[in-house]
């Protein structure tokens, strides 16, 4: 039986080299739980904020749901579409990209078509090179990731405290010594990093 998607509720922050290191020691207190390498395509759009991205050959979009009092996000899993993908499922990612819907020309379009005909023509789109390396951990049932991250070629450190409880991810960012640092999602941090603020 599948798992119910379930919205979560998301504080993160991004440092260059060195600007975490202090963050980073009450968290390595704590057991290991895992570590995953990854290697993703974002695609940012310059009309949203939304997150989709290509991992393991599925269109993958969490939307934005809320942002309550101490600015946590909470994001909603609303798309994971293998390739080849249909026009269908197409027109629901532009609706998210907020930008003009092209025309197909085709009944379905393989990853490489996706990318070479409708997203790096399209000069509202940017295709981005993501690398992932996380460590992660579990406190208070909450997860918690260390992890280094790769825009195009610009490194990043990235801590992450999600869970479907808000009141659990603030308690963890204020017992872990965290609550001063800036709560930053992935988009802001890489449109940034590449240039598309």
């Amino acid at each position: 039986m599948a798992k119910p998607i379930v919205a979560r509720w998301e504080w993160r922050t991004f440092g260059e080299c060195g600007e975490l290191e202090e963050a980073e020691k009450g968290i390595r207190s704590y057991e290991q739980k895992d570590f995953k390498e990854s290697v993703e395509d974002y695609i940012l759009s310059r009309k949203s904020d939304e997150n989709t991205k290509i991992r393991s050959d599925l269109m993958d979009i969490k939307a934005l749901q809320n942002v309550n009092e101490h600015k946590l996000e909470q994001w909603m899993p609303i798309m994971k579409e293998g390739f080849p993908i249909s026009p269908e499922a197409l027109k629901e990612l532009f609706a998210v990209f907020k930008i003009t819907t092209p025309a197909f020309e085709r009944t379905e379009y393989t990853y490489d078509q996706f990318l070479s005909e409708l997203i790096r023509p399209d000069e509202n789109l940017r295709v981005v090179d993501v690398k992932k390396k996380r460590c992660i951990y579990s406190i208070n049932n909450c997860v918690v990731e260390i992890a280094e991250t790769s825009f195009d070629g610009v490194w990043l450190k990235t801590i992450c405290v999600e869970h479907e409880d808000p009141d659990n991810v603030y308690r963890t960012v204020v017992e872990l010594g965290l609550k001063d640092y800036p709560n930053v999602n992935y988009i802001q941090a890489m449109k940034k990093a590449v240039g598309m603020i």
